[in-house]
């Protein structure tokens, strides 16, 4: 005998059942932008922002002889340098069509929720952008090589940049860096993690407050500083007893904040589309705020386009650069 149901494709009852649609849009995708978000905002003027740096001359413990007269005479400025980064300019175009916009969709799906979105996947560009190892280029003209800033990762080296390179008194110490592989410096240890903050204060000579943005694998790396293994070699891994107001605590695993005899380090999470390294996962920027801002030659901005019929539209751009005020200032752990 005939059967209503819900699976024949021929004309049935199924024809009139109504969709279940729930209004709920899940978007599943890592937003945080801690380096962006965290560093100072300044104001650019030129597509090259620049900036210069000096240092103090060497101490000195000679002395000088009584009844010696002033006869030689230093120039104080003589190290002064200049350094710079091109600005890099950001966008993200979005269209909704006139049929899409006056329909009803789950979401919605209307030109004001694709100016947000289009918003938030700008700020994982510049985030990206900030965190890489690319190199700085200037325009040439040719509409397909545009003006590209240095990434932390360029500017956190101890060897000289391909293009205008930071002179080696203001390099990032190799002492403040280190690489993961087995064939250079090998495991991260508590050490070694303790080896660059010491690195740093040599350099800054400040209990600088230093923020460690780590990546996932280098997150649960520093997680198990909290057993006792500081040399890596696993003897050890029970948990860490202290003692707190008299009372027995533990560490907690996950760690926000380590301090150092050279300072307290706050620990965020890189977002993992951010990484420059997809592969191993283990990329670690040590980061001094107050030697690094984001210079804004544009800020970020919408701009709606003439709706020339098949719909609203428009971007959302922005134009600036990171200027890394002293590189030797900050500290990385790379996997080479």
């Amino acid at each position: 005998m005939a059967l209503s149901n819900t699976y024949d494709a021929s004309p049935s009852a199924n024809v009139s059942n109504r969709e279940d649609l729930s209004d709920t849009l899940t978007i599943l995708a890592p937003e945080e932008t801690p380096v962006l978000s965290s560093l100072a905002k300044t104001r650019a003027s030129a597509v090259q922002h620049e900036w210069t740096v000096d240092k103090l001359a060497a101490v000195s413990t000679a002395g000088i002889s009584e009844g010696v007269d002033v006869s030689t005479y230093s120039d104080e400025f003589t190290d002064r340098v200049r350094l710079g980064n091109y600005i890099q300019k950001f966008r993200r175009a979005y269209q909704v069509s006139d049929i899409q916009e006056a329909v009803d969709s789950v979401g919605p799906a209307k030109f004001a929720q694709a100016e947000s979105k289009a918003l938030r996947e700008l700020k994982r560009d510049i985030e990206a952008t900030i965190m890489s190892d690319n190199e700085q280029d200037v325009e040439d003209g040719s509409g397909s090589n545009p003006y590209k800033l240095r990434g932390l990762g360029k500017w956190i080296q101890d060897t000289a940049q391909a293009t205008n390179p930071v002179p080696a008194t203001y390099r990032t110490p190799d002492a403040s860096i280190h690489d993961i592989n087995a064939g250079v410096d090998g495991a991260f240890t508590e050490t070694a993690m303790n080896n660059i903050i010491t690195s740093i204060f040599r350099v800054s000579g400040a209990m600088n407050s230093l923020t460690l943005v780590a990546d996932t694998a280098l997150r649960r790396i520093i997680s198990d500083f909290a057993r006792l293994d500081p040399d890596g070699s696993g003897a050890d891994t029970s948990i860490r007893n202290v003692n707190y107001n008299g009372e027995s605590a533990q560490i907690k695993l996950s760690v926000e904040l380590y301090q150092s005899d050279h300072g307290i380090v706050s620990i965020v999470n890189m977002n993992p589309d951010c990484s420059p390294d997809t592969t191993n996962k283990n990329r670690g920027y040590f980061l001094s705020p107050e030697y690094a801002s984001l210079a804004e030659l544009i800020p970020v901005g919408s701009t709606v386009l003439p709706n020339l019929g098949g719909g609203e539209r428009g971007y959302v751009d922005c134009a600036l650069t990171l200027a890394v005020h002293h590189p030797g200032a900050h500290g990385k752990v790379i996997n080479s």
